[in-house]
């Protein structure tokens, strides 16, 4: 696997612990949504990616309009 930011192929995964609040005012009032992701991290750039497990993600679709 090589990192999509500078191409090094010197990645490492970590436990992640997320907290993901709503933009504007309205991150203020709406309760904060935790994620616990595996996260990729490139140890070169310090990119780093992961994926919203599907009940928080629809726990964020819920509170949120596409834009």
């Amino acid at each position: 696997m090589i990192c999509n930011a500078c191409g090094s192929d010197r990645l490492s995964k970590f436990n992640g612990e997320l907290a993901i609040h709503l933009p504007g005012w309205k991150g203020l009032i709406e309760n904060i949504v935790w994620v616990f992701p595996k996260i990729l991290v490139c140890l070169n750039c310090g990119a780093a990616q992961f994926v919203v497990p599907e009940a928080e993600l629809s726990t964020l679709g819920k509170k949120t309009r596409p834009a």
